[in-house]
């Protein structure tokens, strides 16, 4: 296991600092949700239409497209195991995409792996962070988390559990005791997604977002949108998600059956990235996304992404506004100055990150 290193950057050219932590206190995975935030109560699966209801969470809007230009199309940039439970493929920041993904700092598919059943629960014991959110989101298998701030929970297929550090935190994610014991086939995403300098000394905060808390857009083509975060836009109607966030960022999952096609609205100024889970589709007619754990990233400029799907597909897409501030960081830490880096390092070691 190795930490993501991502060094100090500016939105200008400016000094790079590569920092290194030991395996002990490398990079945490498979991060956890917080507590206290306002979210939308009112889910609801909605076909796409061209009104609605009125007190539903989706309205009706239109808007001049102009498609957001493919910047291009990565693999994975490292393979490798986190703790004993999750084996990643890291698809940013080590393939070289760090301010064209701003805000989120990574991305780590884990799996599809089976675990054989097991009386140990596998995955990552006490670690801390500080100065950005984990967020992750479960397809197969089930995690559970404890934090220093009280929190805990299970995240089963289909929950995300979106956690923030801020402050900091002590946290472990450990396979969930009954998938343990039985075994089976592990899935999940995880992304890190930073804070501006304001909130990074925020209190610590956990979202538990159940499957059933997510909205769902169905489209026409018989796949579909979960509007984990933000708001998702389909023919002239916006579904607003689950997620509370502290900028403006969008996380959906979409499902696209062979032969669809959809076109999504994503704000201008965003970066917009797409990730292929696992099929084959094209990403504003030029981009291909074939077999597994693939990514295209996408310029700022345009409001509009075409996705077809050449066979079954499960994607992601992410888009948010960069936050354009220096960042230093060191393992599990991100801040924006080496003199905050070493703050949260004193810190820890003084325990002022709580105890688990």
């Amino acid at each position: 296991m190795r930490p993501h290193e991502w060094g100090t950057r500016h939105p200008a050219p400016g000094t790079r600092l590569e920092t290194h932590l030991s395996d002990d206190k490398a990079v945490a995975k498979m991060g956890h949700p917080s507590e206290g935030f306002k979210r939308n109560t009112t889910h609801h699966a909605h076909e796409v239409a061209p009104s609605c209801a009125e007190g539903s969470n989706t309205m009706n809007t239109t808007t001049t497209t102009t498609q957001k230009k493919v910047i291009g199309t990565y693999g994975p940039g490292s393979n490798h195991w986190v703790g004993d439970g999750f084996p990643v493929r890291n698809l940013f920041p080590s393939n070289g995409l760090q301010l064209e993904v701003s805000p989120f700092l990574m991305l780590d598919y884990a799996g599809p792996q089976y675990f054989t059943p097991s009386a140990k629960r596998r995955g990552v014991g006490e670690h801390p962070h500080r100065g950005f959110e984990t967020v992750t989101i479960a397809y197969q298998g089930s995690v559970g988390h404890r934090d220093s701030a009280g929190n805990s929970g299970v995240i089963y297929p289909g929950d995300v559990q979106w956690m923030t550090a801020a402050s900091g935190v002590l946290h472990e994610e450990l396979h969930e005791a009954e998938f343990s014991k039985a075994g089976g086939t592990f899935e999940m995403i995880q992304l890190w997604v930073n804070l501006p300098a304001k909130d990074k000394m925020s209190k610590p905060g956990y979202q538990a977002i159940t499957r059933e808390q997510i909205p769902v857009v169905n489209l026409a083509g018989g796949g579909h949108i979960r509007v984990i975060a933000g708001e998702a836009t389909v023919a002239g109607s916006t579904t607003k998600g689950a997620a509370s966030t502290f900028t403006p960022l969008n996380v959906w999952d979409v499902i696209l059956k062979a032969g669809e096609k959809v076109e999504l609205t994503v704000p201008e100024g965003h970066n917009t990235a797409v990730v292929l889970r696992k099929g084959d589709a094209a990403v504003n007619g030029t981009a291909k996304l074939t077999g597994e754990a693939r990514i295209a990233a996408l310029s700022q400029d345009g409001n509009s992404v075409t996705i077809e799907a050449k066979e079954d597909s499960q994607l992601v897409l992410l888009s948010g506004e960069p936050i354009n501030e220096p960042v230093a960081s060191y393992g599990p830490f991100v801040m924006n100055t080496r003199e905050e880096i070493m703050q949260a390092v004193a810190d820890l070691k003084a325990g002022k990150f709580g105890q688990l």
